[in-house]
């Protein structure tokens, strides 16, 4: 591991420009309205029963939903918690910007309500 020592002035420079960063990769963009990327929400009426704000790898801002509005998640049955996780093959969920991934995420063992955002 590389050890770097830096005085205090350059250290709080240095950390207000990694914040910086951070929160303009929090928000984004969308057609025109301003969105929080990366937090999963519910989508009432929606095409799907989740809705997520992400990134592509052409760097634009797109929603992908995912998730059936007219199924419950049974995802505390640890059979089928097995099964779809198998079925969806969660082990190598893929990249962010595809439902996938935040299907495979949403039956992982946190909790629903810490995944989404109110």
């Amino acid at each position: 591991m590389l050890e770097i020592t830096i005085c205090e002035s350059h250290a709080l420079k240095l950390l207000e420009a990694i914040q910086a960063v951070a929160h303009k990769l929090e928000e984004a963009e969308h057609q025109g309205k301003k969105v929080k990327l990366g937090k999963v929400r519910r989508t009432p009426g929606g095409p799907g029963k989740f809705a997520v704000y992400v990134k592509n790898p052409k760097g634009n801002v797109v929603k992908v939903s995912f998730g059936d509005p007219n199924m419950s998640i049974k995802r505390d049955d640890p059979n089928r918690k097995k099964s779809f996780r198998a079925r969806h093959n969660c082990d190598n969920p893929g990249p962010r910007h595809k439902a996938r991934y935040w299907s495979c995420r949403n039956w992982s063992s946190t909790p629903v309500s810490k995944i989404t955002s109110k």
